[in-house]
């Protein structure tokens, strides 16, 4: 498919493709919405095998981001960056600076901050280079590392889900699988742990295991975590994940984690409906660190602030549900059904105000 094609097929408004030959940098910016706010998104490090392979990622994470934001309530469009790089080997300050300078260019349109392979200390150089940064480290007037409000955000995600599935909302001796065990889900797994819920985790770089054994947690093989016998199934790392292949695997009632996309195709969401697994939508469990960078824009950041919005999350994710029940639609048609009122809404006002 063309690259506008591709676009316009779901609304976007603008990619940048951007190039530096000195640091070695190759991204791409994709802007998807821009209604509600300046677009803003994490910065993904990856080592993607094509550079279509990197747009599609832009495209589809920066449309997540645009119905993210509309679902939570924030004034903040959808936008994403991903770096075509190795996050372990190829990452340097002349890199990330340069990509600073890139996004300088937007002239706000988008806001960037830090997402998997990126750090703190990233924001701090693309600082360097431009103010439009969020998620700085608090030693640098920021709101600091966002994955630990997107941890929390899907634990009480999971709560809601727990309630629907279960009827309470207890996770006390609950089995979660955590398909991934990154920043999100350790901070994800502390909460977890604190009601006392049994956790087997998978990753695969040996670093994230080391720390779940360190944490007293079972550690399973990549592939074998689809058939642990689990309540609980948490997709904690990248998307697409969860399809015709490895649905059928799945011994849970509950779906719910921290990763972008987990659904590979809308059929698969039908398909976890139609077996009776609570489904919770990604963009709506994932959104704290969202609404952790946003309480720093225009204003002191706010940590008590930030954390009674994240708290939030298990009100939307009931509303989630509630909508499923009554429109007969799956979970995830149903968060989409409330951030496109929203996004309808403020278009609506928009219209009325520039015919007056």
């Amino acid at each position: 498919m063309e690259i506008l094609e591709q676009m316009g097929a779901e609304g976007h408004e603008q990619v940048v493709m951007v190039s530096d030959a000195g640091s070695g940098l190759k991204a791409i910016i994709a802007i998807h919405d821009t209604t509600l706010g300046p677009s803003c998104g994490g910065t993904r490090i990856w080592p993607y095998k094509s550079e279509q392979e990197a747009l599609w990622d832009a495209l589809r994470l920066s449309r997540a981001m645009t119905y993210k934001a509309a679902a939570a309530d924030l004034p903040l469009g959808g936008g994403k960056g991903v770096i075509i790089a190795d996050s372990h080997t190829e990452k340097t300050e002349a890199l990330v600076r340069a990509y600073g300078r890139f996004v300088d260019t937007l002239g706000g349109r988008y806001l960037t901050t830090t997402d998997v392979g990126s750090t703190g200390r990233d924001l701090e150089y693309i600082k360097q280079e431009t103010d439009y940064v969020v998620g700085l480290p608090l030693s640098s007037g920021g709101s600091g590392d966002t994955s630990i409000m997107t941890g929390l955000g899907v634990y009480m995600g999971m709560k809601s889900c727990a309630k629907e599935a279960w009827g309470k909302e207890s996770l006390t001796g609950k089995t979660v699988a955590l398909q991934g065990f990154g920043k999100v889900a350790t901070y994800t797994a502390h909460h977890l742990m604190k009601e006392d819920a049994k956790l087997v985790v998978t990753d695969v770089f040996d670093d994230a295991l080391d720390r779940a054994r360190d944490m007293g947690l079972t550690v399973v093989k990549p592939d074998d975590i689809y058939r642990v016998d689990c309540d609980i199934f948490a997709p904690c790392a990248l998307g697409g994940v969860l399809n015709t292949e490895t649905i059928p695997q799945l011994k849970c009632k509950v779906v719910a984690g921290g990763a972008n996309n987990q659904l590979l195709s809308a059929t698969d969401g039908e398909e976890l409906h139609r077996l009776g697994i609570v489904y919770g939508p990604d963009y709506i469990l994932n959104s704290g660190g969202i609404i952790n960078a946003e309480a720093e824009i225009g204003r002191a950041y706010n940590s008590d602030r930030a954390r009674e919005k994240t708290e939030r999350i298990y009100e939307t994710m009931d509303r989630v549900i509630a909508i499923s029940k009554v429109e007969e639609i799956t979970t995830g048609e149903a968060a989409d059904r409330l951030a496109e009122d929203r996004l309808k809404s403020v278009r609506g006002i928009r219209k009325i105000y520039r015919s007056n």
